[in-house]
């Protein structure tokens, strides 16, 4: 499997604090790999410096074979990556659709004006036409083409999650970062999101790196493969039945007296 990602001993410090050390992992073409550890582990300054939010302190990052540890946030997103965060960025005022159709800074028009003409006059060039029909299929992948029209801020936390990822796919990424996507999300409409992601990429080849703070939680959802830290460094890596029989891995969640159970909450 040909790798889409590659990171290789990477670090990064702020002071004197070692945030990240020595992280090296490999996400393959088609792959949905977890990257998952405690709060404070290092997993959202991998994912800045990964998305060149961050510079980081050493190492290196490879995208689609070509070296990007140098290259802006904008650069990086050229080459087919996409990433989200934490906490939802939308237009509250505007509909499902509309936030769908908001081009990302650098297409469809430089300017700030030109970005919302795009979503006020959608029809106004092919260009657009085609972005208007991707918007709608990309609402039929994630199963909510009911939501199209609605006010995002009518919606609850985990639609707005999902919105969230429609835009991030709204530019036919090669590779998606998501940033705890499902955080606060009620857990029948956490397992859908996981379940809608599962299938983009059986279907479309997509490559995917989420962070998951629940444990228990993404071990039940699907992934190909978990990569696990601990204090800035990588514990282990393997497949869910590997991670979940891994004693260091339990000991870093729970301590050393204790022990995960097969769908415990």
């Amino acid at each position: 499997m040909s790798s889409v990602l590659k990171v290789d001993g990477l670090r990064k410090e702020f002071g004197g604090l070692v945030a990240v050390n020595d992280v090296s992992f490999e996400v393959g073409h088609g792959e949905f790999v977890g990257l998952i550890g405690p709060n404070g582990c290092g997993k959202s300054t991998t994912f800045n410096c990964i998305s060149g939010l961050l510079k980081q302190t050493s190492g290196s990052v490879e995208m689609f074979g070509e070296d990007v540890s140098e290259l802006r946030p904008d650069q990086i997103q050229n080459l087919g990556m996409t990433r989200t965060f934490q906490h939802t960025r939308l237009w509250r005022q505007m509909t499902v659709i509309e936030n769908l159709l908001v081009p990302p800074r650098g297409q469809f028009g430089s300017t700030f004006s030109d970005r919302i003409r795009a979503v006020l006059t959608p029809g106004s060039n092919p260009d657009e036409v085609e972005r208007l029909e991707r918007a709608y299929s990309v609402l039929d992948q994630l199963e909510v083409p009911h939501m199209a029209h609605n006010l995002t801020s009518e919606l609850s936390g985990g639609q707005s999650k999902l919105v969230d990822i429609g835009r991030s796919m709204m530019g036919d990424p090669k590779l998606l970062l998501l940033d705890e996507p499902v955080a606060g999300v009620a857990g029948p409409l956490a397992m859908k999101i996981f379940n809608n992601l599962r299938n983009i990429v059986d279907e479309t080849g997509i490559s995917v790196l989420i962070i998951e703070h629940n444990m228990d939680f993404i071990l039940r959802q699907g992934v190909d493969r978990i990569i696990v830290m601990n204090e800035g460094e990588i514990l282990m890596q393997g497949t869910p039945d590997e991670v979940r029989g891994n004693r260091e891995v339990i000991e870093a969640y729970l301590g050393a007296s204790g022990d995960l159970q097969e769908g415990s909450e």
